[in-house]
């Protein structure tokens, strides 16, 4: 009974301070134990990520935040849209000098697509090793996601249990993971899926 007890509050207890999900739920951001940032994503998908070697990659953001500085330390460049204005301006001043930030008009699905894919015209990137989308019109995002990803790469879909993700990419012949679980500073657990080919790097054996 004392190592039942023990268990059952030691568990819970180790895993909010060493996740930093207890720090991220009285900052009300997504934190690691240290205070640094993490992206909001679900655990398991933090702990497969932060595993990978994302040197040399280029990143593409539907959705900007606690991610952007996240990637913005481990790869080479971030490109991030944002559609909450008020969000943007908050976080404008603090982007890493690698991270293209953008706000884009939240008005309609078709204005926004028409100004994201303006401003990817002008990038100098014609594809993405990783492509998150978490904001904007998220269904939407999914035909750009798709058209700008490398061979090689793969897609992150963050609250994947809804916005028409498993529609949007069905037709497309990509594999599919789910990371199930809790996020930092969140009750209730969710799913942020990966779209990837056979060839995606972070796969690799």
């Amino acid at each position: 009974p004392i190592r039942s007890w023990g268990t059952a509050i030691l568990g819970p207890v180790l895993f909010g301070v060493r996740t930093g999900f207890f720090r991220s739920c009285f900052k009300r951001a997504a934190v690691s134990k240290n205070g640094e940032p993490l992206p909001w994503y679900t655990y398991p998908t933090i702990d497969f990520l932060r595993h990978r070697n994302f040197e040399g990659k280029v990143i593409l953001e539907f959705g900007g935040g606690q991610s952007t500085h996240w990637w913005a330390r481990r790869a080479k460049h971030v490109t991030t849209f944002e559609g909450k204005k008020d969000w943007f301006e908050k976080l404008k001043g603090q982007i890493p000098d690698n991270v293209d930030f953008h706000h884009v008009s939240m008005a309609s699905r078709e204005i926004t697509v028409s100004q994201v894919s303006e401003i990817l015209a002008t990038q100098g990137h014609s594809t993405y090793d990783v492509i998150i989308i978490d904001g904007l019109y998220r269904s939407e995002m999914i035909p750009i996601a798709f058209r700008v990803m490398a061979e090689d790469g793969m897609i992150i879909c963050d609250n994947a249990e809804g916005y028409g993700f498993h529609e949007g990419f069905k037709e497309t012949a990509l594999n599919r993971v789910d990371f199930f679980g809790n996020a930092p500073g969140v009750v209730h657990p969710h799913c942020t899926s990966f779209y990837f080919g056979s060839s995606c790097f972070a796969f690799s054996p």
